[in-house]
């Protein structure tokens, strides 16, 4: 038999995936209708209840005369914008289609078969699926208090770890790590290791020691920073994210994202948004009087709340039968509202809860006010 013909016989019948694919647990995003329900309140997915700014509407508007043409392939409008709102180098920005488009380039980038990354249990669940579609193994960290632990990261570290994932503020815990803290475990990394700071809810955080970690970006040579226009500007439907880093890491995400990865109207949307300061002080003032009022509201009810500091809470319901958090999800839905079950996350026993709009917050309170008494 010949060489070609063994291979033949030896051979699987269909494609295989390569290793770690098939370990994957897809991604299953938050409800978004109830059945039978004349009007639904939808707070599962962390959206801004004002929406886009005006001038983002008018900008995608108007590139929709554009339709037939390809995009600008360095979304060059969309990074000037940016480097503008931040004082910063538009040669060290890339955009992406979401900012979960640039968290699966930084592990196919820097990760491989062997390497090891590392997230928190409760960390972003995108961080585990890029880590092993790369061909890498993840590692899981405990936390504390529902937060990240420094420590718990550093003691993880091996030769093999390439890249370590943090969320900061952290979803679905809506904790986050002082900025302090985060030098610290910045610090303590090898100068081989990524360390990747996502700030998709930056934008929501008052604390006066909170950091979303672009000084560190800046000025390291193993740090990046990812945000996201999905949350605050109110642009999910778009998928626009952008990243700061390095010059190294910059050239080697550059050399593998797709050539037209942003589409025309989400360059020209993006750039019109990040300029609306007026829109986005709005959006934080809205969150930080809601989610003030929401967690006060759920804690008189006699339900834990973490504290949060990003446009979503963290509610805890009792491990007793008709009082669970599945329980109080079914419950909900039936009055029309929609919240994010977190099993997944490792959190069996709470419910994440967006901040929405006034009508929304109330009506989440009121049915959660009715649960366990119909």
């Amino acid at each position: 038999m010949s060489e070609a013909m063994s291979a033949a016989v030896s051979s699987p019948l269909r494609p295989v995936p390569k290793p770690g694919v098939l370990a994957i647990d897809a991604y299953v995003p938050g409800k978004s209708t109830a059945p039978g329900v004349a009007k639904v309140h939808k707070l599962s997915s962390n959206e801004t209840p004002l929406g886009p700014s005006p001038h983002a509407v008018a900008a995608l508007q108007e590139a929709s005369a554009k339709l037939a043409a390809y995009p600008d392939g360095t979304a060059s409008k969309l990074r000037t914008a940016i480097a503008a709102r931040f004082g910063l180098d538009p040669a060290r920005i890339v955009c992406g289609a979401g900012s979960d488009e640039l968290l699966f380039l930084l592990s196919h980038a820097f990760v491989g078969p062997g390497d090891e990354g590392i997230y928190c249990e409760h960390g972003f669940l995108i961080y585990r699926i890029a880590m092993l579609s790369a061909g890498g193994t993840p590692v899981v960290v405990p936390e504390t208090n529902l937060t990240t632990d420094v420590d718990a990261i550093l003691a993880a570290v091996t030769p093999r770890t390439k890249i370590v994932y943090i969320a900061n503020p952290n979803n679905p815990t809506g904790t986050y790590l002082p900025f302090d803290e985060v030098r610290r475990l910045h610090a303590g990394l090898p100068g081989n290791v990524l360390l990747v700071l996502d700030g998709a809810y930056a934008e929501y955080v008052r604390a006066n020691d909170y950091g979303a970690g672009l000084e560190l970006a800046l000025e390291s040579q193993n740090v990046v920073m990812t945000r996201t226009f999905s949350k605050i500007h109110g642009l999910a439907a778009q998928r626009i994210g952008w990243m700061v880093g390095p010059e190294g890491v910059v050239d080697a995400l550059n050399r593998i994202r797709g050539p037209f990865n942003l589409s025309g109207g989400s360059i020209a949307a993006g750039a019109a948004a990040i300029a609306d300061e007026a829109h986005l002080a709005a959006a934080v003032a809205h969150n930080t009087e809601w989610l003030g009022w929401l967690t006060e509201q759920v804690r008189a009810l006699g339900y834990a709340v973490t504290p949060s500091v990003a446009n979503f809470l963290l509610a805890h319901f009792p491990d007793e039968p008709g009082r669970t958090a599945a329980d109080a999800d079914a419950h909900l839905t039936r009055h029309g509202v929609i919240v994010r079950q977190v099993a997944s996350y490792g959190l069996p026993n709470a419910l994440r809860v967006s901040v929405g709009s006034e009508e929304a917050n109330r009506a989440f309170i009121d049915a959660l006010k009715s649960f366990g008494r119909s």
